[in-house]
C-alpha cells in the first residue's frame, strides 16, 4: 500500500527519521511499490511490501547515516 503522507509510514520509520528522511522514505517506498508490482521483478521470493521498504531504506541511506547517538542526520554534517 503507498503512503500518501509521512504520518502513515511505520511508527519505526517516524519514529527515528527527521522529516526529510521521511519525505525520502515514502518516495522511494511508493516508487518501488509500483515498479516491483510484477513478482517476476523480485528476487528471493521476496513480498511486495518487503523489497518496497528495502529500497525505501537503501534510499535513506545514501543521504543519511546514524551518528554515534544513534541519530539519523544528513551524511557530511
Amino acid at each position: 500500500m503507498p503512503y500518501t503522507k509521512n504520518t502513515e509510514l511505520p511508527k519505526g520509520v517516524q519514529h527515528v527519521l527527521p522529516a526529510h528522511a521521511q519525505d525520502i522514505y515514502r518516495e522511494a517506498y511508493n516508487s518501488a511499490h509500483e515498479q516491483y508490482k510484477d513478482p517476476k521483478k523480485r528476487r528471493d521470493n521476496a513480498s511486495l511490501e518487503e523489497v518496497s521498504h528495502r529500497v525505501a531504506w537503501s534510499a535513506v541511506e545514501r543521504k543519511y547515516e546514524k551518528n554515534a547517538s544513534g541519530q539519523w542526520v544528513e551524511k557530511g554534517k
